[in-house]
């Protein structure tokens, strides 16, 4: 099964084969508020991950989602000026649960319930430097890909 190692410091995910070669690199985006795992801190959480659920396959690029579920909109600039600030979950939801109890898992620290993924964004939002609100955010045509390439269950690593 392939795995997926996210660095903060780089803003780069690499997905790895078994034996640890680099199948593909992509830029990403991660929290602006930097690394860590408390609720409420609108960071990105560090250490050992796995991908919990995948959602969204089937659905058009650019397709909107709100509480995990396609609102039926497809995000265009226009929808983009009319909510200005929002923080848009675009194409593709890929879910973490965190798997180290007291750092990322259960409590205050639980990736899953902090509703932490990787996922889709306008293609106008910077990659490269961080920017989300604890989420990582990539690219439409990126997180498609990614998502064909990854089974529920893939193990994600984040590093900063």
């Amino acid at each position: 099964m392939p795995r997926i190692e996210i660095s903060i410091p780089e803003q780069s995910l690499r997905l790895l084969a078994d034996d640890g070669k680099e199948l593909k690199r992509y830029s990403v985006s991660t929290s602006r508020n930097g690394a860590g795992e408390q609720e409420g801190s609108f960071q990105t959480p560090r250490g050992e991950h796995v991908v919990r659920a995948k959602i969204g396959a089937g659905q058009p690029a650019n397709t909107v989602f709100r509480g995990r579920r396609p609102t039926g909109e497809i995000w265009t600039h226009e929808l983009g000026g009319r909510f200005l600030g929002r923080d848009w979950i675009l194409t593709r939801i890929l879910w973490l649960s965190g798997c180290e109890v007291g750092k990322n898992r259960l409590g205050s620290v639980d990736t899953m319930r902090r509703y932490i993924y990787i996922h889709g964004s306008p293609d106008s939002v910077p990659m490269g430097s961080p920017g989300s609100i604890g989420c990582i955010r990539m690219r439409n045509a990126d997180i498609v890909e990614l998502f064909d390439r990854v089974p529920a269950g893939t193990q994600v690593k984040i590093s900063a």
